[in-house]
């Protein structure tokens, strides 16, 4: 394998990168089956992928494959996780312990991915002061402190659209780049700084769309 070096990588499409999260899981699913080589015209079968489009998006970072063989599971799922940012821990803020928020905080799938929920701000005075599983809730008036003091590099808001902008606000005061955003409304921050909306209702609206077409 011969990974690039990252100062000489190109401009990386957006949607290569999420097939890069999408290959990584299915190569931990190769390794758990205890697959150790595959083409990738084997993954592309097993996992309803195209394979000209995985090689297209490895090449990008670099030469994977070995002739004659493909590529070795394990080593790949390695550099892929590493490219991804996913060889480290990443201690991460939650704004908003409502529904979504609790629900969020006990998806299990993030401490596995190295996403690590170190601190929750929610102004409910029946919340903050409480911990939760070891995390403390505390009031979002403490976010720039102890964000800056427990080095978060994430932040994710959960909570209600109106006050989102200023949640978002207080973060990018705090020195955070990377937000998860999931209020239902648009919001701004600086150039540096990477916001990313998942937004429930178009999801939904997006599959109602495709159920309308075939019942029709």
């Amino acid at each position: 394998m011969k990974p690039r070096s990252s100062f000489k990588l190109p401009k990386i499409p957006e949607m290569t990168i999420r097939r890069l999260s999408v290959y990584t899981r299915c190569l931990l699913q190769l390794e758990e089956d205890g697959v150790k080589t595959i083409s990738s015209d084997g993954l592309a079968e097993r996992f309803n992928l195209n394979s000209a489009q995985v090689r297209k998006d490895l090449a990008y970072f670099g030469e994977f494959g070995v002739r004659g063989i493909g590529y070795y599971v394990s080593g790949l799922k390695a550099e892929l996780q590493k490219i991804l940012g996913l060889d480290r821990e990443w201690p991460v803020a939650l704004v908003g312990f409502g529904n979504l928020g609790s629900a969020l905080f006990n998806y299990k799938g993030f401490a596995r991915q190295g996403f690590r929920i170190s601190v929750i701000f929610d102004d409910d005075s029946q919340k903050a002061g409480r911990t939760v599983e070891g995390v403390p809730i505390l009031p979002l008036r403490e976010l720039p402190q102890e964000a800056k003091g427990r080095n978060v590099q994430i932040g994710i808001v959960a909570v209600p659209a109106e006050s989102a902008q200023t949640v978002v606000d207080r973060l990018v005061a705090a020195g955070i780049k990377a937000i998860l955003n999931f209020a239902p409304t648009r919001l701004r921050v600086p150039k540096d700084v990477r916001l990313q909306n998942v937004d429930l209702s178009i999801e939904l609206e997006t599959l109602s769309f495709y159920l309308a077409q075939v019942t029709r």
